[in-house]
């Protein structure tokens, strides 16, 4: 999943994270100096090394210079992702013998040798191993050895015209330990990319990057969600609506019940998105189902993201209404992902997504719900930025979505945590009311962009033998405050 318009035809090398080079719009360019920084544990040693395995595998001489990590530490963080460091050259610039008493003197200040000789065993692999990417690790040791920001800001400048004039592409990675942040390191280096760690009350903590700079380079701004999982860093391009828009001819799809289709106005149209609200239990899952199962017979592909049903208890359910999808799961027409919202960064939800859309050609998409995505997102504003992205992205490419969204409360005046009907094209209004002592359901259509949708309040059952609506409300008042009057006229409701 790539995206063209950022492309450049200036050449490039890959970063050995697919999605980050996305982000770059194809790589870095070859031959400059890059800064890569973040906070201890934000995966900075991992992506340099990704970074020079994928020189490897292009069959790159590749140095990694090491100043705070061993040869043993690094081939752990290899093994732990599954990797060893063949073909990568490790230097370790500071090495136990520097503990010795022959190496203790009094006439200059330590960290004046100490950087001239580091310094000098730099220069002395790099033109030995003659390597086309270099990973030096890190420069807060570095920072510590020249002692003053001049003598400091001198030596990098001198190392970046040395190494850029032997054509190598240089990573450097520093822990942001610099008080205020390294403004002057950023002016020298070509790019700066950082990795943030946020924690959270409670769940996985949340990921992102960034690309501060990258000379030359359109890139992709803002922040993107990243997971460091065993295989490195997994990146997801934050989404972009516009750069994915596709031809295609919008049809309405039949939702699988005549009824439903009528007060709808001929169904869900293609490349719409569909809000079913409804407090808990009012059947708004049931009803997604039944319209992903049309969809499945006509020979497309349905996606369900689930955020508060275990998938035992949605095939027992769905079976329990006659509406039965094991069979379309064991034939690979239905996709069910159970998502846990203290797990998943939203970055990686909308890419979860995308890789349904485009690999697997799904046309039929449902959220349920969006209650429990919302507790996935920093703040009630991100997540209709986000949900006008993601969904404008599913209706250009064709896709229809039903989007479950939970209301507070049972009869009476309802509320939801979040208002999202502005964004849907069609919105399905579910309602228990009370009737001669039962509990019942009623069905209307209060918004539809695309069709002359009928506004009749219809009784809305939920049976073994499927979903059954019946005929307009007309003798009631008051059906969708719970408490309705009958004043005849219509017939009375189907007995339970």
């Amino acid at each position: 999943m790539s995206n063209n318009k950022n492309a450049s035809s200036a050449p490039r090398i890959s970063t050995g994270a697919p999605g980050l080079d996305i982000i770059l719009g194809g790589g870095l360019t070859p031959e400059r100096v890059y800064l890569l920084e973040g906070t201890p544990g934000a995966g900075k040693t991992t992506l340099g090394l990704q970074f020079l395995r994928d020189g490897v595998a292009r069959g790159e001489r590749c140095l990694y210079l090491a100043l705070s990590e061993t040869t043993a530490e690094l081939e752990a963080v290899a093994e732990s992702h599954g990797w060893d460091l063949a073909g990568i050259d490790v230097v370790e610039l500071v090495s136990d013998e520097n503990l010795g008493a022959e190496f203790q003197q009094s006439v200059f200040h330590p960290s004046e040798v100490e950087l001239g000789e580091t310094t000098d065993r730099i220069m002395e692999y790099t033109t030995r191993i003659a390597p086309s990417r270099v990973v030096f690790d890190s420069l807060s040791e570095f920072r510590l050895l020249a002692q003053s920001p001049l003598r400091y800001r001198r030596q990098i400048l001198a190392l970046k015209q040395f190494l850029s004039q032997r054509g190598c592409t240089v990573m450097l990675l520093d822990d942001g330990t610099a008080r205020g942040g390294d403004v002057q390191l950023h002016s020298i280096v070509h790019g700066v990319i950082t990795l943030e760690q946020q924690p959270r009350e409670f769940g996985k903590e949340r990921r992102r990057l960034s690309v501060l700079k990258m000379r030359g380079l359109k890139f992709a701004g803002g922040y993107h969600d990243y997971a460091l999982e065993t295989g490195g860093l997994q990146v997801f391009p934050r989404l972009v609506a516009a750069d994915h828009n596709i031809d295609f001819k919008p049809a309405m799809r039949a939702t699988g019940s005549p009824e439903l289709d009528k007060l709808l106005g001929g169904g869900l149209m293609a490349g719409t998105n569909a809000l079913f609200m409804g407090p808990s239990g009012v059947g708004k899952t049931s009803l997604a189902t039944l319209c992903a199962k049309a969809a499945m017979d006509r020979g497309e592909r349905a996606a369900f993201y689930l955020f508060d049903e275990g998938t035992a208890t949605f095939f027992a359910r769905s079976a329990a209404l006659g509406l039965d999808m094991a069979p379309y799961l064991a034939d690979g027409r239905l996709q069910i992902h159970h998502i846990d919202p203290a797990e998943l960064a939203p970055g990686e939800f909308a890419h979860m997504l995308r890789t349904s859309v485009e690999r697997d050609n799904v046309k039929f998409a449902v959220i349920d719900s969006l209650n429990a995505y919302l507790q996935a997102m920093p703040g009630e504003q991100f997540l209709i930025l986000q949900m006008h992205e993601l969904l404008t992205y599913l209706n250009q490419r064709g896709v229809v979505t039903v989007l479950a969204l939970g209301e507070h409360g049972l009869v009476g005046q309802l509320r939801t945590e979040v208002d999202l009907s502005y964004l849907s094209d069609t919105g399905v209004l579910l309602r228990f009311f009370e009737s001669g002592g039962k509990l019942r359901r009623a069905i209307t259509i209060p918004k539809s962009r695309v069709a002359a949708h009928e506004q009749s309040i219809h009784e809305f059952r939920l049976t073994s033998a499927g979903i059954v609506l019946g005929d307009a409300l007309e003798g009631f008042e008051g059906i969708l405050t719970g408490l309705p009057a009958y004043t005849g006229g219509s017939p009375m409701l189907h007995p339970e």
